[in-house]
């Protein structure tokens, strides 16, 4: 169970967003298996399309580093480390990947194999039992995601999709979808990043709190 404050970052997102009490508690199941994930030592791997391959990165640039709140080094690993500049400099992390980045691997393997296969690739390589895949699809039937997500199931990773309103094929390989109350695109896409904002939010006061 996250802590009550990591959840009032959920709270504050039904206040802001009436709209999204229908999906409260996957967003909360979400956060939840999130926090598992990275308590246990594992990742987070996100991808998605157009405008939500650029929320897979955002999402990453979030967690990787300080979002809101500082994230100061332990002074064991000051000691080591031994440079004030760059042990000031960096933070604590939870790990992730945004599969859409690997514009090399990406562009190479489509070219010789599937291209809708590309991210299930890069899922088939990084991913291990105890991850977690972020799918993001505005129509919950984009195919490179579902296959991303197929892989994944079968390798024991949780797989969490953020999708819009509609009924669509990820749910059939997702542990939790979290269904934006919209069908338009960009209606959806407007409430997935105060979605994801939120989620990392409570991420990174459960651990950095």
């Amino acid at each position: 169970m996250m802590k009550n404050s990591s959840l009032k970052h959920i709270e504050t997102l039904m206040e802001r967003y009436p709209n999204l009490q229908v999906c409260k508690r996957e967003i909360i199941d979400s956060v939840e298996i999130l926090i598992k994930t990275f308590k246990e030592g594992n990742k987070l791997l996100v991808c998605g399309n157009g405008g939500s391959a650029s929320d897979s990165e955002h999402i990453v640039g979030e967690l990787m580093k300080g979002f809101i709140l500082p994230r100061k080094l332990d002074q064991d690993l000051v000691d080591e480390i031994d440079d004030d500049i760059l042990s000031s400099s960096l933070q604590k992390t939870l790990p992730a990947i945004s599969l859409v980045s690997e514009t090399a691997l990406i562009t190479a393997f489509s070219n010789d194999q599937l291209p809708s296969a590309a991210f299930a690739q890069q899922v088939l390589g990084y991913g291990k039992s105890g991850d977690t895949l972020l799918c993001i699809s505005t129509s919950g039937n984009s195919l490179n995601c579902i296959y991303a997500a197929k892989i994944a199931q079968i390798k024991g990773i949780h797989v969490i999709s953020l999708t819009g309103q509609k009924e669509n094929k990820l749910e059939k390989y997702s542990d939790i979808v979290i269904h934006a109350p919209e069908k338009e695109t960009f209606k959806i896409q407007e409430l997935h990043l105060p979605i994801y904002h939120a989620i990392c939010l409570a991420l990174e006061e459960e651990f950095f709190g």
